[in-house]
């Protein structure tokens, strides 16, 4: 048993308490958000029980935490064999996504499997991806060069299948983790910086050139062009905000959840914002920087090279998404469909997360002596 698992004593007692209770924290502050932001949806557009969209998120919650303890359980050298066998489950499913996926909105980026809820694979494939690169780039080679080409060896065709979605958010995402990591890992800065310019390059290229992401530089235009009237969500989005001011209007005075489509997932920040005030916003911010400081922190006292970049990649990824969503809110960004970890509504973005949490919370366990 303890070849694959801790006991539940030893797990408890070398757990980090600290990011397991803002872990629990995000997750209970999601499901509240959740309640408040989802009840006006179920019982006027679907005409159903005002708790229905809660009662999913509820379930996906409890699967995430049990996603949670499984992985944070797990003998170490286990999680890394495991995690690079579900990559490749990961990785056939994204591959499915072009051939049998469900398209909404012009994107196909969703598999159903029967009767089951359509899921995202690249949710599932993001923190397979970081444990994989960052084992590659921790093997015992002296050639550097060489690693950091079988990394680039599993890049390009998990980017080539999210264009193919199409799917740009996610793969400046993913593109920016491995980045990330390769640069923990010791790469030259020159070496760095061309692959950086190259792939800036690379997107300018296919935003503005091939037709087929042609809606991304819509998005672009419309976000550049404040008053050309193609900033429909946004505006509502940034008005929310503007209209919750400090203290917000209150539960369930909110009207961007009735306004746009998918607030309580891409637009959850303004939703918050909008009935609980700006404050709570900095507030709920100041909870993700803790949670990432208490990481980093973690990662100067490992020993192992791999755990260091696997950790650098997990907290890079919620740290970029958190951002990229926030932007999004307050136009900073164009709009890209980035829920916000832990609080968005989304089976797929949750059973993700949860991976991400586990696996943080088993690498940052305190060593048994």
């Amino acid at each position: 048993m303890n070849l694959y698992f801790d006991s539940y004593y030893d797990w408890w007692k070398n757990i980090d308490k600290t990011i397991l209770s803002i872990v629990s924290l995000l997750f209970v502050l999601g499901l509240f958000f959740s309640l408040v932001s989802t009840s006006i949806i179920a019982s006027d557009k679907l005409d159903t029980n005002s708790y229905y969209f809660f009662l999913k998120h509820l379930a996906f919650v409890i699967i995430g935490i049990s996603i949670i303890l499984v992985f944070s359980i797990l003998n170490q050298e286990l999680i890394i064999k495991l995690s690079i066998i579900l990559f490749f489950f990961a990785f056939i499913a994204l591959m499915l996504v072009p051939i049998v996926g469900i398209e909404v909105k012009g994107s196909k980026r969703w598999l159903s499997l029967g009767s089951l809820p359509r899921f995202q694979p690249i949710e599932t494939l993001k923190p397979f991806f970081i444990i994989f690169t960052s084992f590659i780039l921790s093997i015992d080679k002296k050639n550097l060069y060489f690693k950091y080409l079988l990394s680039i060896c599993i890049l390009i065709p998990t980017v080539i299948l999210l264009l193919s979605q199409p799917d740009l958010g996610q793969t400046l995402l993913i593109f920016s983790v491995w980045l990330s990591i390769i640069f923990v890992s010791g790469i030259n800065i020159v070496v760095f910086s061309f692959s950086l310019s190259f792939v800036c390059a690379l997107t300018s290229f296919l935003i503005f050139f091939v037709p087929k992401f042609e809606y991304i530089k819509f998005r672009i235009i419309a976000f550049l062009d404040k008053s050309g009237g193609n900033n429909y969500q946004a505006d509502k989005a940034s008005d929310a905000i503007s209209s919750g001011g400090f203290f917000g209007k209150g539960i369930g005075e909110g009207t961007l959840n009735s306004r746009i489509p998918e607030a309580h997932t891409d637009y959850i920040m303004s939703v918050i914002a909008e009935e609980f005030g700006v404050l709570i916003v900095i507030s709920i911010l100041l909870i993700y920087l803790i949670f990432s400081y208490r990481v980093i922190k973690k990662i100067t006292n490992i020993d192992e090279n791999n755990f260091k970049l696997i950790l650098v990649g997990c907290i890079t990824l919620i740290l970029i998404q958190t951002f990229i969503h926030l932007g999004v809110n307050i136009r900073m960004l164009p709009t890209t469909g980035m829920t916000m970890p832990f609080l968005s509504y989304g089976g797929s973005s949750i059973i993700g997360t949860s991976i991400i949490a586990g696996i943080i919370l088993n690498l940052t366990k305190r060593k048994i002596n």
